[in-house]
């Protein structure tokens, strides 16, 4: 499903370039759950933003879905990601205005569902999360968990091939940090492809696989032995 060749990203100012990602070598396969670590600073959002279509690599090849894609115009990138990527964030990124219903139903607006099929694809993840009984809520009335439970809900709506989750349990404390993590499981195991940055090494282990990141390098992977043939 993913794979860099030598991938590179540089931000460069009037003062300073930076280099975020430095010759990234990766390989993630359809189904697998891959978790990103390393210290701050290390390139772990980067990469995500990379992967998610969000940001294009300054060199290197990037192929999605067995497409090279990184030199892909925005507006290509953005048609390629909203069909196929869902993401989940540290910081939730919900609509005040908006209830639960309608942060959830954004997706599908986007991808031009009917108001049927939106319906029942809303009401069936909310359900799902087990936070349907909140549909008609806004952000603001919800506890961290549960606006991470719509987070969640929104991004894997559209039913994505790839979920990129950015320290899904950064802003959650320890009992709702593990009732999201059991949803990424759950998800995982019908199907879905998920690459999730923490610096948990407990939530790490939730993954098939860990890659560690240094200084914008891979400097390690390992595989956890249950998933070891």
């Amino acid at each position: 499903m993913i794979k860099t060749e030598n991938l590179k990203k540089i931000y460069t100012t009037e003062e300073v370039e930076t280099t975020a990602l430095n010759n990234v070598n990766l390989d993630i396969k359809a189904g697998e759950y891959v978790a990103i670590m390393g210290p701050s600073g290390c390139g772990k959002s980067t990469l995500l933003n990379v992967l998610g279509l969000i940001d294009k690599p300054t060199d290197g090849k990037y192929y999605f879905l067995e497409t090279e894609v990184s030199a892909f115009s925005e507006r290509r990138r953005a048609n390629l990601r909203k069909s196929n990527i869902g993401f989940v964030f540290q910081s939730f990124n919900l609509i005040d205005e908006l209830t639960v219903f309608e942060n959830v139903e954004l997706p599908l607006l986007y991808l031009g569902f009917s108001s049927s099929d939106r319906k029942k694809r809303v009401n069936d993840v909310l359900e799902q999360m087990e936070i349907m009984a909140r549909n008609n809520h806004f952000p603001q009335q919800l506890s961290g968990g549960q606006q991470q439970r719509v987070a969640v809900a929104r991004a894997v709506v559209a039913r994505p091939k790839l979920i990129l989750a950015d320290e899904p349990t950064g802003n959650l404390d320890s009992a709702h940090g593990e009732e999201v993590m059991k949803i990424l499981g759950e998800l995982h195991e019908a199907g879905t492809t998920i690459v999730m940055v923490t610096h948990s090494p407990s939530y790490a282990e939730y993954a098939n696989r860990t890659v560690h990141l240094f200084d914008g390098h891979i400097v390690s992977e390992n595989i956890q032995e249950e998933f070891m043939i």
